[in-house]
């Protein structure tokens, strides 16, 4: 044959056989990747096409090391199922085979961390060729629920670098989670007044535990502003988000603005009150001092307070609220003015008077007070008049006494002042008649009577009695409109009458007591009970007597005879007709006078 022809020939039959060899090799193919949760169970198809059965393929699994290097775990073809001892998956692999299908499922249970690696399904066919897939399997892990905390300290606006806001912390995710700090629902972006710093920690578990930190340049928009962090985490097929709570943080900034109030009492003051008063800047700035100026005087507040006690009218005026900045130096102020109302004491003129009876009495009564006032007089405790002149015509007895005036301002309660009016009305004395003058006691009783005498000047009290006698007086005091005198007198068994004499320069009066003495009623019937007693008892010794039946008499028998005089029983009888004392003897016989 032809050496072209040949080789022509020769070229066609391996065109023919490398064609057909194409179109003949075994096919396999894989997803990119299997997502699976750890802890869960993974499956890893691998799909394969060959004209040649399953008895003639031969199937084995892979891993990839991170090395690159591949790590055999399964083996399988017609004869034989082997599963690779000492991997990783030895104990967690199961292979199914659905020639049917063309489909080999490698089923991974308790999928790990480390277990996020890519795998190799090969398939050989006798005739066919080989031919192999490759899938990585991820792994995902939700994290723990994000935290947050914010600095506890305050925060000026003065500071010159940026100050640290908070931080934020997810714990064991997998893969990495992501933390975005957030700023009243707007997310924050570094820049020159914003600083995040991040840090990841690869927990013994394999998991990814995260935190960031937030500084800032603070103004004073930021004293209302809250702060969160929101945490983004990968999970199969999709993405997740959660967030943390909410913080503020205290911002300190200083005033624009100052201002100061009374806070107590609230209304019109009065001296005596006590004034507490309230200054506070719009700002918050711990190194700001506040005082309160009053003229020349200068008060430090405590709280945003300060109380001045038992104020005067002295200091009404105007009250400054001075603010310092202390880091800058800069002064604020704001005023506010107070008035102290007053009442000054009441002046009555005169302030004691003298008016004979029948005479008009006229008096007045003041007091200065910034507010309109009311006054009153009262006697007793009862309002006899409304106005600053008290005028009494006629005057009498009863005129006279003690007037109170009192002022008041209607419009603060308790605000008053009072003065008094000694009112003396002349005349002859005049005793006031008691209930009672006549009068009747026992025998030995002290007696207490008192006359009450009215009349100016104070009337000179004497007591006497019927025949002259100057009784010594217990006591004498002098009333509103006069004396009241008191004696003590004892009660005999003869009537008394005592006197009580009044007397001053524009006349006199008396008055009798009459005190009736009085026995006593018990006495006498006892003493007449006594001598019933007596008779009936004389009477019963004669009976007796007469019949024998005393000392062992029989018939007439003198008893004198044996008996000696300290046996003779006497009764003493008295009789309203006789003075004579007749003495009885035992049997009631008359006793001679020799023997009384």
């Amino acid at each position: 044959m032809d050496v072209r022809l040949s080789a022509s020939l020769l070229a066609g039959i391996v065109l023919l056989f490398h064609g057909f060899t194409a179109w003949a090799m075994v096919e396999v193919s894989m997803e990119d990747r299997v997502e699976v949760f750890k802890g869960d169970t993974a499956q890893i198809t691998c799909m394969f096409t060959s004209d040649d059965g399953i008895g003639a393929l031969t199937i084995q699994w892979f891993y990839v090391l991170r090395t690159g290097e591949k790590q055999k775990i399964y083996y399988q073809d017609a004869t034989m199922q082997v599963v690779d001892r000492g991997t990783p998956f030895t104990d967690r692999i199961m292979v199914n085979v659905t020639a049917a299908t063309g489909e080999v499922v490698l089923t991974i249970a308790d999928v790990q961390i480390k277990d996020q690696l890519e795998f190799i399904c090969l398939v050989k066919s006798l005739t066919d060729g080989v031919s192999e897939g490759r899938t990585r399997l991820l792994v995902f892990e939700r994290p723990d629920f994000p935290t947050i905390e914010g600095v506890q300290t305050g925060i000026s606006v003065h500071e010159d670098t940026l100050s640290k806001i908070g931080s934020c912390e997810v714990k064991n995710g997998f893969p990495k989670p992501n933390i975005t700090w957030y700023r009243n629902n707007a997310p924050l972006r570094v820049s020159d007044v914003v600083k995040v710093m991040p840090s990841t920690t690869t927990e013994s578990s394999g998991l990814f535990s995260v935190s960031s930190e937030l500084s800032l340049k603070v103004t004073k928009e930021d004293k209302d502003a809250q702060f969160y962090c929101e945490v983004t985490y990968l999970v199969p097929g999709g993405t997740r988000m959660t967030e943390t709570s909410r913080i503020n943080i205290t911002v300190y900034y200083p005033s624009t603005a100052v201002h100061v109030w009374v806070e107590s009492p609230k209304g019109k003051i009065k001296e005596g009150d006590s004034i507490t008063f309230n200054c506070h800047g719009n700002g918050n700035s711990p190194s700001s001092v506040y005082v309160i100026r009053h003229e020349d005087n200068e008060y430090g507040l405590e709280s945003n307070m300060v109380v001045l006690k038992n104020v005067t009218r002295l200091q009404s005026g105007l009250y400054e609220c001075i603010s310092t900045d202390m880091e800058t130096f800069e002064d604020l102020s704001g005023n506010t003015t107070v008035f102290v109302n007053y009442l000054d004491h009441a002046v009555v003129l005169p302030t004691n008077m003298e008016v004979a009876q029948g005479e008009e009495l006229t008096a007045t009564c003041n007091a200065l007070s910034s507010l309109q006032t009311h006054t009153a007089w009262f006697k007793d405790g009862r309002e006899v008049l409304v106005g600053h002149t008290l005028t009494m015509k006629d005057a009498t007895f009863d005129t006279a006494g003690t007037y109170k005036c009192v002022v008041t301002v209607p419009e603060i309660d308790g605000m008053e002042t009072m003065a008094n009016l000694r009112v003396h009305v002349k005349g002859a004395p005049k005793i006031i008649k008691p209930e009672q003058t006549d009068l009747e006691e026992s025998v030995a009783n002290m007696v207490d009577l008192t006359c009450h005498v009215r009349g100016f000047p104070a009337p000179s009290v004497i007591w006497t009695t019927r025949d002259g006698k100057v009784l010594e007086t217990t006591s004498q005091t002098e009333t509103e409109d006069g004396v009241q005198s008191v004696v003590s007198v004892e009660v005999t068994s003869e009537d008394l009458t005592a006197f009580c004499n009044a007397s001053n320069e524009y006349g006199a009066d008396a008055l009798a007591f009459n005190i009736k003495a009085k026995s006593s009623g018990v006495i006498i019937a006892v003493i007449i009970i006594c001598i019933l007693l007596l008779a009936i008892l004389g009477s019963v010794l004669y009976f007796l007597y007469k019949k024998g039946k005393i000392c062992g008499r029989s018939g007439k028998q003198d008893l004198t005879k044996e008996k000696s005089s300290k046996d003779n029983i006497v009764v003493e009888m008295k009789s309203d007709n006789t003075e004579d004392a007749i003495l009885l003897g035992v049997n009631g016989e008359k006793l001679p006078p020799s023997n009384q």
